[in-house]
């Protein structure tokens, strides 16, 4: 088996998935299933590989390179594992709606295009397969039209500005080093000076940034994951953003190095210090403005912004257990987050709205759902014995112990954030009092259910069983050059202090034991209908999930004022000024023969004008 076969498979499945789908929908759906289940297992069979082959020579004179490494095979197996759980939840969410053929094939080129990013061994290739990524994603977004193409122009015309920035980028390279492979320009960018780096840095920064949705580049997530189909929000957020961080990590340890990454810039100036405020004001600004969200997919969006900042925070601190914590945060976040995605879908689905104001008491008709919603919520928030515990831990305590107390204190607030609006989440969602107009809700069907019970699975194993990750995430920070960590099945060992989760594991079921044997002594609990209960000293009004709906609206108004998106409203101002400039130059070109017959006499006329001028002086 080598990698240029898997990408065989990945694309030309995507394509038969669409010419079976004009034959027959069910064909075409089961397939989509089986070919996605398919790249899981193959990658999986490169696990421990080191491959590196040229499929192609000829390409404008440049050799095309794949290679598979622990680094390649760690993010492949995350794109290929989420994309097949998102294929298996549409088969629900996408039936009965118009183009289902399109919509599958893009899924599966989104994903065979992500994997084509991190197998690539030269950065044409690379290239070549982000712009697939980029433009696959801007269809799937517009999928819904309506809002859903402004959502997607937004998105693309971002994307542009990075990719033009990425080729920019390889413009300069190439004519510096004369080379495009990726394991040549890391032996010869070692020596380049400071001045070359820090260009090539700006450019590929931006390219990287906006699609990692990082400050100031994230003002296109939010309405993209908004209008996106459920399934592929759970995709965009859980591994299409995690390509700008996959792109961080090639070029600031392959591309550039260790030492020379580390060593940019003095002291409190250096680059990666930068980064690392950076991820601190991504991680703080979004999660707060999350709080303000009435919409489930907006709230969670904001998030997914807040999230990447943590990883910024640990895979630019250059330390080998901040880059752990990194690199196992884009892991941890790809299965939470796509996990409340698809809980928020399940809800769309039986109920037709995402509003947090509308919904409430769906514990017990979608329980499962639930059940999903509070692990995902649980692992974004990093409480212990889910894996966005072990990845937060790891980068508070590489903040702590090397002396940031201000960057450790901003992931605190962050985490502070999280927790308060989450809660609302969840609230909101699933408790309270049923509405009565969703009485007969039923649960979501077993296609929806599967996914999130696999993901609230995996969030649970990888925060009692953190090693299994960690021990793949270490051979990724010893490849670029940074220490070994003493990795076990239960944590890391290391001289400052020991995580061992399960500890965490018997203390957390002691206590459960404790409460449920108090609970079993004390009286028998009275059961009375959902209005027979009383909030703020009043009774809940019928039909209404919560009397405390509104009660945080005054606390909104004081504190929205500071917690306006102040980047997006500058980059519509710019397009808004373009738009108008562009309105005169329409005006201009008319199209009537007329109108640049008499341009064209203006023009003559101004150069008679500036002859005689010229001819007197």
């Amino acid at each position: 088996m080598t990698v240029e076969i898997l990408l065989a498979i990945a694309f030309g499945g995507a394509f038969t998935t669409y010419f079976l789908s004009k034959l027959a929908k069910r064909a075409g759906e089961v397939f989509a299933v089986l070919i996605s289940l398919a790249l899981v297992a193959i990658v999986a069979y490169f696990y421990n590989s080191s491959l590196r082959e040229i499929f192609y020579t000829g390409f404008m004179g440049f050799p095309l390179v794949l290679k598979m490494n622990t680094l390649s095979w760690f993010f492949a197996i995350t794109i290929t594992s989420v994309g097949a759980l998102s294929v298996i939840f549409s088969l629900s969410y996408i039936r009965g709606r118009e183009r289902t053929d399109f919509y599958y094939l893009m899924l599966l080129l989104i994903n065979a295009s992500m994997v084509g990013i991190v197998v690539s061994g030269d950065l044409v290739s690379f290239y070549i397969f982000w712009e697939i990524m980029s433009w696959s994603t801007f269809l799937l977004i517009s999928y819904n039209r309506g809002p859903a193409l402004n959502a997607g122009m937004k998105y693309i015309v971002m994307s542009i500005i990075g990719s033009v920035a990425m080729l920019a980028g390889m413009l300069l390279l190439y004519s510096s080093y004369g080379t495009l492979t990726i394991a040549e320009l890391s032996g010869v960018m070692t020596n380049a000076s400071p001045g070359y780096v820090l260009s090539i840095f700006i450019l590929f920064f931006i390219a990287f940034g906006v699609k990692n949705a990082v400050w100031p580049f994230h003002s296109w997530l939010p309405p993209a994951h908004s209008e996106a189909p459920s399934p592929f929000s759970a995709i965009l957020s859980g591994t299409i953003i995690k390509m700008g961080a996959y792109g961080f990590l090639l070029f600031f340890y392959v591309i550039i190095g260790l030492k020379k990454f580390l060593g940019f810039g003095p002291s409190v100036f250096s680059l990666h210090y930068f980064l690392c405020w950076l991820g601190a004001i991504t991680v703080v600004i979004p999660t707060f403005i999350a709080l303000l969200q009435n919409d489930a997919k907006r709230l969670l969006a904001w998030h997914s912004i807040g999230q990447v900042g943590y990883i910024m925070l640990g895979i630019s601190f250059g330390t080998s257990l901040g880059v752990a914590g990194g690199i196992f945060h884009i892991l941890n976040h790809a299965t939470f987050k796509a996990l409340l995605f698809l809980t928020v879908g399940a809800i769309e689905y039986r109920t037709g709205t995402r509003d947090l104001n509308s919904l409430g008491g769906f514990i017990k008709t979608m329980p499962i759902t639930f059940i999903g919603a509070l692990v995902g919520t649980l692992g974004i928030m990093g409480i212990p014995l889910t894996n966005g515990f072990v990845s937060k831990w790891l980068i508070y305590k590489t903040l702590i112990l090397n002396g940031k107390p201000f960057l450790a204190f901003a992931a605190l607030v962050g985490t502070w954030g999280t927790v308060l609006s989450l809660f609302k989440f969840v609230h909101n969602i699933f408790l309270g009092q049923l509405p009565e107009k969703y009485k007969d809700v039923k649960k979501a069907p077993f296609s929806m259910q599967l996914p999130m019970m696999v993901f609230s699975f995996i969030i649970i194993l990888f925060g009692v069983l953190p090693g299994i990750p960690l021990k793949v995430i270490n051979k990724i920070i010893v490849s670029f050059g940074l220490d070994s960590l003493n990795i076990n099945i239960w944590g890391i060992a290391s001289e400052t202090g020991t995580l061992n989760t399960i500890n965490i594991f018997a203390v957390i079921v002691a206590t459960c034991l404790v409460v449920w044997f108090v609970s079993k002594a004390a009286r028998r609990s009275k059961i009375v209908k959902q209005e027979d209960n009383y909030a703020a000293g009043t009774f809940v009004p019928a039909d209404k999930y919560q009397h405390t709906v509104d009660f945080y609206n005054p606390l909104y108004r004081m504190i929205t004022p500071y917690l306006r998106d102040f980047i997006d409203n500058f980059y519509m101002s710019i397009a808004r000024i373009m738009q108008n400039l562009f309105g005169v130059i329409r005006r201009i070109y008319t199209g009537e023969v007329g109108s640049y017959l008499m341009y064209i006499i203006l023009f003559l006329a101004a150069l008679i004008f500036a002859q005689i001028k010229w001819s007197i002086w």
